[in-house]
């Protein structure tokens, strides 16, 4: 055989392996996700942080994704958190101008973010008001429930890709639960996705912390843009031994919520049932697109 005729052959078969693997390895290239903690403050809060940081690497290997958490903030203010796909709040917020103004640039370029819990807690919501009352919609902290408990879901939105594969209800994971001073029904931005049933009530085991009756919005997005906030991220704890007594990923429903949410956020859209209309289109120009490969972040062991 000739040289020539050998290299054209070559070149074919380059060719055919090129287009018969490309779209393969495309598709299983993961999204990645940066999650952003302190660790420093509440028991159940920092017992959360510690079995989040262990739950989703193992879900990311099962669910094409990958995990990076970290105490480093200021990703957010120099633009390494643009190396990410989606960036999840595990029990703060951003408290510098320069990281507060680093994520709304990355929310307003078209990234995505997962916060639970903490990570809309707030009393002075004008000092950041982009964030507690335009992006999340809650405004301020107005009143919680005690002691931790489970909570019956009313799912409100099946539309929604985060919730295409959910019951009408289910039972959540035990949690500390929080309610706002904004209601969110009246915000046409904000798509309530799940909320208390009434058959919770009464929510809490102090009298006094209790929620008899009411309204009370669980889970939620803002369709202006890709982002999911989680009410729950609370262990049950014994404070005087620093033991926990619940885990936040107990509720098989509840995870089945948090991994399509995040294949929607990362891009992978989950299918709605067929008699549900598509979720509203985001009014953002583009989703984010993460560089091939991330800036340096330090991660936390």
């Amino acid at each position: 055989m000739s040289c020539s005729l050998w290299s054209v052959l070559v070149l074919l078969a380059s060719l055919l392996g090129l287009a018969t693997t490309s779209p393969a390895a495309a598709e299983a290239q993961p999204f990645r996700v940066l999650a952003l903690y302190h660790g420093t403050w509440d028991a159940a809060h920092i017992s959360f942080v510690r079995e989040a940081n262990a739950w989703f690497p193992r879900a990311g290997a099962e669910n094409g994704f990958t995990y990076t958490a970290t105490t480093d903030w200021n990703v957010l203010a120099d633009g390494r958190a643009e190396g990410y796909d989606v960036v999840v709040f595990l029990d703060d917020a951003p408290a510098s101008p320069g990281q507060r103004a680093g994520f709304e640039r990355y929310m307003r370029g078209g990234g995505a973010w997962l916060g639970f819990h903490v990570a809309a807690f707030t009393t002075q919501s004008r000092d950041w008001s982009w964030y507690h009352d335009e992006f999340l919609g809650s405004g301020d902290f107005r009143s919680n429930t005690w002691g931790p408990t489970t909570a019956r879901l009313r799912v409100e939105d099946h539309a929604h890709p985060s919730t295409a594969h959910l019951p009408a209800g289910f039972t959540s994971s035990v949690s500390e639960w929080y309610s706002w001073s904004n209601d969110l029904r009246d915000n046409p931005d904000i798509d309530i996705l799940a909320s208390v049933d009434p058959s919770s009530f009464p929510l809490g085991t102090d009298p006094d912390q209790t929620w008899y009756d009411g309204y009370y919005p669980l889970v939620w997005t803002n369709s202006r843009y890709r982002m999911l906030y989680a009410n729950f991220g609370h262990n049950a704890m014994n404070y005087a031994t620093g033991t926990t007594l619940s885990s936040t990923f107990a509720s098989a429903t509840q995870n089945r919520w948090l991994l399509d949410g995040l294949k929607w956020l990362g891009g992978v859209t989950a299918r709605p049932p067929a008699d549900a209309s598509p979720a509203e289109p985001l009014s953002r120009s583009a989703r984010h697109t993460a560089p091939a490969t991330p800036p340096p972040i330090g991660v936390d062991g």
